[in-house]
């Protein structure tokens, strides 16, 4: 499976699923959740109302991953992601690794051979950057799914991919 980083925007990815960074209501929010949400449209929530609706009542669990349509997306698929919050205090990264692994099963799972990931948990839940893609590059690296032949790690900002980047080649 080929890996690439890609300074942008994760909405105009054009790939088979692009990964959302969620929060566990899947009804939105601000970040790439919000954006995923107002770029593909209304068809995205409906989806993300009808999972709790019926097997999500008390949201998305932190580190599980489920498929919804991609809307107006430029993508076959949305799956949606809960990251963990940082904390300096207890180590969450079991839960910030089971992110990558549960989302790039559920792509697997739909036959998608192009997945975008945003560099999940690294904004507003604090997760520090350099660890952020330490951690999900450890998972990228040891997959071996079926369908999936290449992921992006979308980035946003240059400061953000230059860590990326330095991470990328001392890994």
């Amino acid at each position: 499976m080929e890996i690439t980083l890609i300074e942008g925007d994760i909405t105009e990815q054009r790939v088979d699923a692009i990964v959302n960074a969620a929060n566990s209501s899947l009804l939105g929010g601000g970040g790439v959740d919000g954006a995923i949400h107002r770029r593909g449209g209304p068809a995205i929530l409906a989806e993300c109302r009808a999972l709790r609706a019926s097997k999500y009542g008390r949201g998305l669990p932190t580190g599980q991953a489920v498929a919804t349509t991609a809307g107006n997306l430029p993508a076959r698929w949305v799956v949606h992601t809960v990251g963990p919050v940082f904390s300096a205090g207890e180590d969450r990264s079991g839960l910030l690794r089971d992110c990558y692994a549960n989302s790039l099963r559920v792509a697997d799972e739909l036959g998608a051979s192009t997945v975008a990931f945003p560099l999940i948990s690294a904004g507003i839940y604090g997760w520090p950057v350099d660890d952020a893609v330490r951690q999900a590059l450890s998972v990228l690296r040891a997959a071996t799914p079926a369908t999936v032949s290449e992921v992006r790690l979308v980035l946003f900002g240059a400061d953000t991919h230059a860590t990326a980047r330095e991470v990328f080649d001392a890994a």
